[in-house]
C-alpha cells in the first residue's frame, strides 16, 4: 500500500531534496541564513520546468497576454503610492524571557508557546528590505527590494499598450523574485524571506470585470489538474467580510492540503482600478485607456492571478513523494507529471562493455536536444532504476545483448513498472507520445 507524504511528513521531503539535489540550505558551510534556500541541479530543472508550463498557459495560449521583466529595484515613490511603505506590515510580539519572536496574529494564546512567558505588546514591522543606492549611504537614496512583482506590471502598463497594440482586455504575465522580510517563515520552501512570483495582471473593461473574475479562477483551478494535483486535495477558499482586502472587489485562493495542512497555494483577485489609480495620482501622469470603438477614456480594472513558483514546487514535490515495495525492498519514488520531471529519461547500457555503452551514449545523442536525459551505467540494474524513481524520471532505457541483434531496448515505466521492448529509432516518438 503506497504512503503519501501527508503520511510520512514534510521532513522525508526535505531530506528528499537534500540528498538528492533539488534543495540546499543556503551559505550552509558558514552555518545558513534562516529561511534561505539555494536550488540544486534537479531542484532548478523542476522550478524552470513548472516556470516553463506556466508560461506556455499564460502567454503562450492567449494572443491577448504578453510578457514583461520588470528591475527588482524601482523608484521608492511607486512603493508610497501602492501603500507598502506606511501599510504592508505584520503585528509582532516578543516573548520578554526566551526572546522569541511571533506574528501576533498567529497566536492563539496571552503567553509565549515556547516558554509560557510574558509576550511584549504587538507592535508593527514592515516587511520590505530596505537599501540603499548611492556611494555614500547618510547620502544615498533609501530603495527597496520588490516585495510583490505586480507593481512594475502596472507602472509599465501604457508601455506595453503602446509598443505592443495591446487593446482592452489583455494581460501581462512577470515571473520573478520578490522579498519579504517575514517574521515567521517556515515549512521549508513555504514561505521565505526571497521568493519567486508567478503573476499576470488582466486589464478589464469595467463591469466585464465578474466575468474575467470567474474565467481565471477557472484556468487557473485546472492548471494543477491537468499536472496531476487531485482535484480532493485543492480547494477554493472565498475572501469574505475583513478577509477581503482594501483594493479588492472580490478574490479567492486556490488551496493545497500540503502534509502541514491546507495552505494557499495561489490568489485571483479583482483589484478594480485601485493600483492605476493610485500610480495616476502619485505620478501626475494620465494612465487612462482610450477606447476606439466605444469612443471613451476609462482606467481599466485589474483581475490578478497571483502563485508562488516555489511553494508550488513544494506541492508538487509533496503530491509525488511516495513509498511503496517492490519485492520485499522499500521503494521511494517521485510520481511527478512528466512535463515536470527534472529528467525525462535515463538510459543504461546493461554492462560497460561488448559495444553496449556506445549504442547507449548514441541514444543519449538522439534524446538530449528535445530533453534533459542522463546516462548511468554504475552498478545493479536494480538499483539504477531505484535511483532514477528517487528523482521522479518517468522512463528508464535499457541496452543489452539483444539490442545489438533486434534494434530494440527496454523501456521502463516509473509508476506502473511495466517494461516493454520498443525500436530505438521510435524511441523518441514513443517518448513524445507519452508526453501528451
Amino acid at each position: 500500500m503506497a504512503k503519501k507524504a501527508m503520511e510520512t511528513g514534510l521532513d522525508k521531503v526535505v531530506a528528499l531534496c537534500k540528498r538528492r539535489g533539488f534543495v540546499f540550505p543556503s551559505s550552509e558551510i558558514y552555518g545558513g541564513l534562516n529561511s534561505i534556500w539555494d536550488y540544486g541541479p534537479l531542484g532548478i530543472e523542476l522550478k524552470n520546468n513548472l516556470q516553463r508550463l506556466w508560461w506556455n498557459a499564460m502567454v503562450h495560449q492567449h494572443e491577448n497576454i504578453v510578457g514583461l521583466d520588470a528591475a527588482i529595484l524601482m523608484h521608492p515613490d511607486i512603493w508610497r503610492a501602492s501603500g507598502h511603505v506606511d501599510g504592508f506590515t505584520d503585528p509582532l510580539v516578543d516573548c520578554k524571557q526566551c526572546k522569541t519572536r511571533f506574528r501576533a496574529d498567529d497566536l492563539a494564546m496571552e503567553v509565549c508557546p515556547e516558554c509560557g512567558g510574558e509576550l511584549t505588546e504587538p507592535r508593527n514591522f514592515n516587511l520590505m528590505f530596505k537599501t540603499f543606492m548611492g556611494p555614500v549611504e547618510e547620502q544615498a537614496a533609501t530603495v527597496f527590494l520588490r516585495p510583490e512583482t505586480a507593481q512594475g506590471i502596472y507602472v509599465n502598463y501604457q508601455n506595453v499598450i503602446n509598443s505592443s497594440r495591446m487593446k482592452v482586455p489583455f494581460g501581462i504575465a512577470q515571473v520573478g523574485k520578490a522579498f519579504r522580510n517575514e517574521i515567521t517563515p517556515g515549512n521549508f520552501i513555504f514561505r521565505t524571506r526571497e521568493f519567486e512570483q508567478m503573476e499576470m495582471q488582466f486589464f478589464v473593461k469595467p463591469g466585464e470585470d465578474g466575468t474575467w473574475m470567474e474565467y481565471w479562477r477557472r484556468q487557473r483551478y485546472d492548471f494543477y489538474l491537468a499536472l496531476g494535483i487531485p482535484d480532493e486535495k485543492l480547494r477554493l477558499h472565498e475572501h469574505k467580510g475583513d478577509e477581503l482586502a482594501h483594493y479588492a472587489r472580490a478574490a479567492y485562493d486556490i488551496e493545497y492540503e500540503f502534509s502541514f495542512g491546507w495552505q494557499e497555494l495561489e490568489g485571483i483577485h479583482n483589484r478594480t482600478d485601485f493600483d492605476l489609480v493610485r500610480h495616476q495620482e502619485h505620478s501626475h501622469k494620465k494612465l487612462e485607456y482610450f477606447d476606439e470603438i466605444a469612443g471613451e477614456r476609462y482606467l481599466p480594472y485589474i483581475i490578478e492571478t497571483s502563485a508562488g513558483l516555489n511553494r508550488s514546487m513544494l506541492m508538487f514535490l509533496d503530491n509525488a513523494y511516495t513509498e511503496d515495495e517492490i519485492d520485499g525492498e522499500k521503494r521511494v519514488v517521485l510520481k511527478l507529471h512528466p512535463k515536470l520531471a527534472p529528467v525525462k529519461a535515463a538510459v543504461f547500457p546493461l554492462v560497460k562493455k561488448d559495444g553496449l555503452p556506445e549504442i547507449a551514449r548514441q541514444i543519449i545523442t538522439e534524446l538530449r536536444p528535445h530533453w534533459n536525459v542522463f546516462y548511468d551505467q554504475s552498478g545493479a540494474i536494480g538499483r539504477r532504476y531505484r535511483r532514477m524513481d528517487e528523482i521522479g524520471t518517468p522512463w528508464c532505457i535499457t541496452v543489452d545483448y539483444d539490442s545489438k541483434e533486434d534494434g530494440c531496448v527496454t523501456l521502463r515505466d516509473r509508476d506502473t513498472l511495466a517494461q516493454e521492448r520498443v525500436k530505438i529509432d521510435e524511441l523518441p516518438h514513443i517518448i513524445l507520445d507519452k508526453m501528451k
